[in-house]
């Protein structure tokens, strides 16, 4: 007979996925998609550059002639902040939509989810942050319908229910989080990557290894406290068996496809097996949750506004996404291995393709760093600006990613963060 919760732990987990249409050519599909989810009046949410390499006019024109009225918001920043999110959702407020279409990477799909949020349930968006850095309020019932059309292959926000934000005046970044954020459907065409800088490959592949790894490394699902309610158990939950399956590939994918993806961007093959990874990652990522790399990323990104990456916009500086992750986890799985080494064991194989002979606590790092080197990654969070003078802040800024810290498979101190950006000053 199994434990029923009479330990007090957790004895229950839940996955919830995306529908999602994947191939080449499933772009031109959205037209009868968002017909599909009965909406007349349509918020189609993308930023400059996709809007400039003709996807989202292309997008706006199939809608249109399914006889949906379409509005263009066209002004997401990437990397949002809470401003960027509160004009969005401004104009989703005024607009009277009552569904939304989001073109783009994380940037254009988070602007989507918290517009259609705020108008569906209006209240100021530091209200629905995630707690310490926000209220922490949760929607009382389900948002209008949301369709993501996904532009880069990383963040896999076309199967999350987070929306990440940049909160400049408190040198943080943090999320909101809620299962309803979770679009409806996501449609996955690799031929919208084709035209995606190296650089831009590089980062949201990187992140798609991230959310793979950090997820199969999680807390187990099962060494948690039983929630009082259902209600209270957090969409981030551990690792599980069904998260495991997701991440596991995803992982494979990473390791064989993203050099690829990098080197050639015409690269058809690659490009859908990187953008297949991103959605299995967020599917993987969406039930078990992520913990030191995106902990530490956030305060990376939020604190110095100093760097200026190649290959992206350079009308404002900022730390990818991707990048801001991964120069922090091969210290971080270093760390984390005696938790679990034949789990990281297990990574490092997926990634390498292969069985690794006499692995130890380097073995996953040395695969990650590896990877970075092949794919025109940044050495280090020193790369980005920092010293050691800025490590206490950065810890500060880690410690206030609880929900996501709750997660490592080991507690993990201030001292430990300390030590872990210590060593990634500079990986290599």
């Amino acid at each position: 007979m199994q434990d029923t919760g009479g330990s007090g732990r957790e004895t229950v987990y839940t996955m919830e996925a995306t529908p999602l249409k994947f191939g080449p050519g499933a772009s031109e599909e959205v037209g009868w998609e968002v017909k599909r989810l009965r909406v007349s009046r349509v918020m189609l949410v993308s930023d400059p550059g996709v809007v400039e390499a003709g996807i989202t006019p292309r997008i706006k024109e199939l809608i249109e002639a399914e006889g949906i009225e379409v509005e263009l918001w066209d002004e997401v920043r990437v990397e949002p902040t809470a401003d960027s999110f509160q004009a969005a959702a401004d104009f989703a407020v005024e607009g009277g939509f009552d569904g939304f279409v989001a073109v783009g990477g994380g940037s254009s799909i988070d602007t989507a989810k918290v517009a259609n949020l705020v108008a569906t349930h209006p209240a100021p968006i530091m209200d629905y942050v995630n707690p310490p850095v926000g209220g922490g309020r949760k929607p009382p019932s389900p948002l209008k319908p949301l369709l993501a059309v996904p532009t880069t292959a990383g963040t896999g926000a076309e199967a999350t229910t987070v929306a990440v934000l940049d909160i400049p005046e408190q040198k943080v970044k943090t999320g909101i989080s809620h299962q309803y954020l979770r679009p409806n459907r996501g449609v996955v065409d690799p031929l919208l990557t084709v035209s995606m800088p190296r650089a831009v490959t590089s980062s949201s592949g990187l992140d798609v290894v991230c959310h793979a790894a950090e997820s199969y490394l999680a807390r187990p699902y099962n060494t948690r406290p039983k929630p009082k309610s259902p209600d209270d158990r957090p969409p981030y939950q551990g690792s599980n068996p069904i998260a495991d399956m997701w991440s596991s590939k995803a992982l494979e994918y990473g390791g064989r496809y993203l050099r690829r993806a990098v080197a050639d961007g015409k690269d058809v093959e690659a490009r859908g097996h990187m953008m297949l990874g991103a959605s299995l990652a967020g599917v993987g990522f969406g039930s078990a949750g992520v913990h030191i790399p995106h902990a530490c990323a956030y305060p990376i990104a939020g604190l110095r506004h100093e760097y200026r990456p190649p290959g992206y916009p350079q009308d404002h500086p900022f730390v990818p996404h991707g990048w801001s992750v991964i120069v922090t986890a091969p210290a971080a799985f270093r760390f984390t291995y005696d938790a679990s080494p034949e789990r990281h064991h297990r990574v490092a194989e997926l990634l390498s393709g292969g069985p690794i002979e006499n692995p130890d606590e380097n073995t996953l790092p040395e695969v990650l760093i590896q990877l970075m080197k092949d794919v025109g990654a940044p050495r280090g969070v020193a790369e980005f600006g920092y010293t050691e003078e800025d490590i206490p802040a950065l810890v500060e800024g880690a410690m206030k990613q609880q929900r996501l810290l709750v997660l490592t498979p080991k507690e993990v101190t201030e001292e430990d963060l300390a030590n872990i950006l210590r060593e990634s000053m500079e990986n290599w």
